[in-house]
């Protein structure tokens, strides 16, 4: 049992009140998931530039200097912003791969990269991981989150939600998906690698497969009801918005409302409880084996 929220912003003056809004709805959550959280925003962007979120159980250590050891690496000037025990790096587009290496190389877990999603997860409750990465402060278009209850790996950092397996394109799931480990193996022969073992991230890796060969994000959602096995609701996040997927028993609740500022998804209907004209949106739960997409 997992919890699931996400918020697509449709106004422009809504976006300083993302991290506020997502924060309440997922501290709702709590009891659905105690053991671990994270939060995927997407904000701001620059052209030409890749933002890399990156995590250290040891952050006074590793990420000191860290900036400076990156640039003198890729020969290009680096940015970093440092968050409790993750830091957003930015790097020039061009030398993201060098550099996503570079830092896998001194022992640093990637969460994720983009030109505008940062993720940020750890292990805890989702009111404490909320307070430690400020997220109340952080604005942006859109954003997923999900809080953890343990069932197919340990309660780590890495496997903690959001899983992200491609630039702007992240994943959060609520189910369990029995056939994972023959997905990995098939994805991998692609050249598709994952780096926890945690079922989710086959889950969005086979996402971003689809994607990377040319399918749309919602063929990409429909494929996994014919190539995945297991029971699941998955919301994606990408760059644009977001997507949301049932199996086709849809044992797992979800439930999704709109007015004319916004579109929510939660696992549960009171985590929308403090959401603004929350009372006059349209309420619905997803149909089975049925994509739904909200993208700018």
């Amino acid at each position: 049992m997992c919890g699931i929220v996400g918020l697509f912003l449709k106004k422009e003056e809504l976006r300083p009140q993302l991290g506020d809004m997502l924060t309440e709805m997922l501290i709702t959550m709590t009891d659905r998931g105690p053991d671990s959280a994270g939060i995927a925003i997407y904000g701001d962007e620059t052209e030409g530039v890749i933002k890399i979120t990156i995590q250290s159980d040891t952050p006074n250590e590793a990420f000191l200097g860290l900036d400076g050891r990156l640039s003198a690496a890729i020969n290009k000037p680096v940015g970093i912003k440092v968050i409790s025990t993750h830091a957003v790096l930015t790097v020039p587009a061009d030398t993201e791969t060098a550099a996503i290496a570079f830092l896998e190389e001194n022992g640093l877990r990637i969460m994720g990269s983009g030109q505008s999603m940062e993720i940020y997860k750890e292990v805890g409750l989702p009111e404490d991981v909320a307070a430690r990465f400020d997220l109340r402060g952080m604005g942006g278009s859109h954003g997923i989150g999900h809080t953890r209850m343990a069932t197919e790996s340990a309660v780590t950092t890495m496997g903690a939600h959001p899983f992200s397996t491609a630039d702007d394109q992240c994943l959060v799931h609520n189910g369990s998906l029995s056939n994972h480990n023959q997905m990995r193996r098939t994805l991998a022969r692609k050249g598709v690698f994952t780096r926890s073992e945690n079922d989710t991230e086959v889950g969005a890796a086979y996402i971003s497969s689809r994607v990377a060969e040319g399918a749309t994000l919602g063929e990409a959602l429909e494929g996994t009801l014919e190539d995945l096995d297991g029971f699941f609701t998955f919301v994606a996040g990408t760059k644009d918005g977001f997507g949301v997927v049932r199996d086709p028993i849809a044992c797992k609740p979800a439930v999704m409302a709109e007015t004319d500022d916004y579109v929510a998804f939660a696992s549960e209907y009171r985590a929308f409880a403090d959401l603004p004209g929350i009372d006059g949106a349209r309420v619905w739960e997803p149909e089975p084996a049925t994509v739904y997409f909200w993208e700018r």
